[in-house]
């Protein structure tokens, strides 16, 4: 794995350092430090790409090819995929250390999977279209696509755990504790499905448009590279053998070829304008023979780049969507969980309503009852007033008078509450 970094802690670094895991192809891998500025030679990217990649800044999910490299930012894996070498940056971070292991490996089977014969032949330009193998740089991709999802279906597969139980066991028992439980894991499930639907945005983006896709291919597209160089070297050099020629047909005159013998100069002179006729002939056969063959090279070369343009965007189109599936089986998992919640968070509003209905008509039944009773002790006022009626007749026994009285009274207050509690029903106040 990397090598440790035994430098001292009081070491100040320069400014805009960072320490970047450096893989290359063959498995290897050390720590780089490196600014920005040097970071961008050695990748050829720009600095806005330096920024996606800073973890301090929030920026949000980015798969871009650029002309040298791929530009990898998901989650917490921030890195710099080339044909030939990878810059992990944030290596350190305990998320991203076992990442680092496992590329590492993948990296280094890759290495030892490649046949010598075989990339032989694909640089000679005879297997370029039948190549089995995929390049460093979709091994890197697909690695990181890999963790990148691995991490959000983990943490998506916890939250339904933890989400379904504290679900029913709210929709079993209503309490502040419960509720405020399911408020924590629905703010953890806006968020992962956030970041969830992000991934999802980038692989399709990708997979609408041929172009992105096309520039992710480091590896063809270097090899096309040198092969065009290698077809202006050859260019050049046909264009000074056409100038030789030429030169060599123009300064040839037929008195270069003259004899001193004047009985057959006239034979002679016709034999030499023939000669010149026929060599001038066999120049424009021999430049068009080269035009040719320029010509039938250059459209093969484009045919085969097409063939494998195509070819390598058919491969990268394959593993992307192989990780689209993938994430949209998480995003569709999530969204089972969110309509659970909101489907919950609807019972229990309708629970609480049929509730708070049973609470106001238990209001409604006892202020009538209060009001019946206050008419009660109206009359009862009335009637305790120290004044002489029949009523509180000496001559009557005080007890009889007492409960017709007792009895009057309650047998009043139970008419007007049965006669509010109708009214109530029939103006549909109560069920």
């Amino acid at each position: 794995m990397a090598d440790i970094d035994n430098s001292s802690p009081l070491e100040k670094k320069p400014l805009g350092v960072r320490p970047w895991l450096l893989f290359n192809s063959s498995g290897q891998s050390h720590i780089l430090e490196a600014g920005k500025h040097a970071i961008m030679r050695r990748t050829g990217i720009t600095g806005r790409d330096l920024r996606i990649l800073d973890p301090d800044l929030s920026y949000p999910c980015t798969i871009s090819g650029r002309e040298r490299a791929i530009i990898f930012s998901v989650e917490n894996i921030k890195a710099v995929i080339m044909a030939h070498e990878v810059l992990l940056l944030n290596s350190k971070d305990p998320a991203v250390a076992p990442f680092a292991e496992v590329l590492c490996e993948k990296i280094l089977n890759h290495h030892d999977s490649i046949d010598p014969e075989e990339v032989g032949a694909e640089f000679g330009g005879e297997n370029l279209d039948d190549r089995k193998r995929l390049p460093l740089e979709f091994v890197v991709l697909e690695a990181c696509l890999e963790e990148a999802c691995t991490w959000l279906d983990n943490e998506a597969v916890t939250l339904e755990e933890e989400s379904y139980p504290a679900l029913d066991e709210l929709t079993s028992n209503i309490s502040t504790l419960n509720m405020e439980r399911v408020h924590q894991f629905k703010s953890r499930l806006i968020g992962i499905t956030n970041r969830v639907q992000k991934v999802k945005d980038e692989l399709e983006r990708l997979l609408d448009d041929d172009d992105p896709m096309s520039k992710m291919y480091l590896t063809e597209n270097q090899l096309q590279q040198q092969l065009q160089n290698y077809s202006a070297h050859e260019d050049q050099l046909d264009d000074k053998n056409n100038e030789v020629i030429l030169s060599d047909v123009e300064y040839r005159t037929p008195a270069d070829n003259l004899t001193e013998n004047s009985e057959g100069s006239t034979r002679l002179g016709t034999d030499l304008l023939h000669t010149n006729h026929a060599q001038e002939q066999e120049f424009v056969d021999a430049a068009s023979s080269v035009f040719s063959r320029k010509s039938q090279a250059t459209y093969a070369s484009s045919k085969r780049s097409d063939r494998s343009k195509r070819q390598s965007v058919k491969d990268l189109e394959m593993l992307l969507e192989a990780f689209f599936v993938r994430i949209d089986a998480t995003l569709n998992g999530l969204s089972t969980l969110r309509e659970y919640v909101d489907d919950t968070e609807d019972y229990i509003n309708i629970m609480l309503d049929d509730k708070l209905n049973n609470m106001m008509e238990m209001v409604i039944k006892l202020m009538t009852a209060t009001v019946a009773l206050t008419c009660f002790m109206i009359v009862d006022s009335v009637l305790a007033i120290n004044i002489h009626i029949d009523l509180f007749n000496d001559n009557e026994p005080p007890n009889k008078s007492f409960l017709w009285m007792i009895c009057a009274g309650s047998f009043g207050t139970i008419c007007i509450y049965i006669i509010a509690m109708w009214l109530y029903r029939y103006k549909g106040l109560l069920h």
